[in-house]
């Protein structure tokens, strides 16, 4: 049963609502655990999309394609923070398909608190890797065919959403040391650790997380161990936000643009939905 077809894109977007019931929709849980909070209970950004990693190679296992299929890199994650998930909750995680291409996917994570009324909503443009040529590679048909049981987008396109913000008029330049942890199967920084430079950015504006939030994160190039890195914060005032879609000419869009040296590695905004 397909129950999805194309949609809006940009930053605006409207994202997929989950086809419950539906077969196809893998379903999970696990508890939220001491690791994974702040200092006021909540489930961090940058443990949620390890949690929605993590489900990733769950459902991979679960359809049967994780020896064919093990490496996937992540182009860029959304994530609606709609009401926070708090210490000794237990998370449900259902992850289903929302496009397909012949080399990529998008996937949707929805992470409910059981327990509470915790929301997080995530979609992740996820690209197929060739082992041997660290390249784009071809997704197996009778996989494609399983993933578009619940989409009827099968000619997805990677269309970024975000441009670098520049030195010269940054609002902030914030410095973020690599650390050997932070590296992944890739000899890169894991995606998980790009969302830890949000959640620090948060932190000293706590007053953002008082609402229901939008973070989107593209990655545009690796960062690996040694490098030097810094964050380039822009803050765009409500009515000079429309060059982010005209959906948001109302709001404060802050950015977030990583480099090392003059280039560019992964982009970030964060506004209110």
């Amino acid at each position: 049963m397909i129950t999805h077809v194309a949609s809006d894109i940009g930053l605006a977007k409207t994202m997929m609502p989950v086809p419950d019931p539906h077969p196809d929709v893998f379903d999970t849980q696990w508890p939220l655990r001491v690791g994974d909070i702040d200092s006021n209970g909540r489930l961090r950004m940058d443990a949620a999309c390890r949690h929605i990693q993590d489900v990733g190679q769950d459902h991979l296992r679960e359809l049967g394609f994780e020896e064919t299929h093990p490496l996937w890199i992540v182009r860029r994650t959304m994530v609606d923070l709609i009401r926070p998930i708090e210490f000794q909750d237990m998370l449900r995680l259902r992850r289903w398909c929302s496009g397909t291409s012949n080399r990529w996917c998008e996937m949707r994570v929805r992470i409910d608190g059981k327990r509470g009324r915790g929301l997080i909503e995530s979609e992740a443009f996820w690209i197929n890797i060739n082992r041997e040529t660290q390249g784009p590679a071809r997704i197996a048909d009778d996989f494609l065919q399983g993933l578009q049981k619940t989409t009827n987008v099968d000619r997805l396109r990677w269309k970024g959403y975000l441009s670098a913000g520049s030195r010269d008029d940054a609002d902030e330049i914030r410095h973020f040391p690599i650390r050997s942890t932070d590296i992944d199967l890739f000899d890169h920084v894991n995606n998980s650790v790009y969302w830890s430079v949000v959640e620090d950015y948060l932190a000293s504006f706590p007053e953002l997380l008082a609402e229901p939030l939008r973070v989107t994160l593209e990655h545009d190039a690796p960062v690996a161990l040694g490098d030097k890195l810094e964050i380039l914060v822009h803050v765009h005032g409500p009515g000079s936000t429309e060059k982010f879609g005209s959906d948001l000419a109302d709001r404060t869009v802050r950015t977030l643009t990583y480099v090392v040296g003059d280039e560019t590695k992964a982009l970030a905004s964060i506004f209110p939905l």
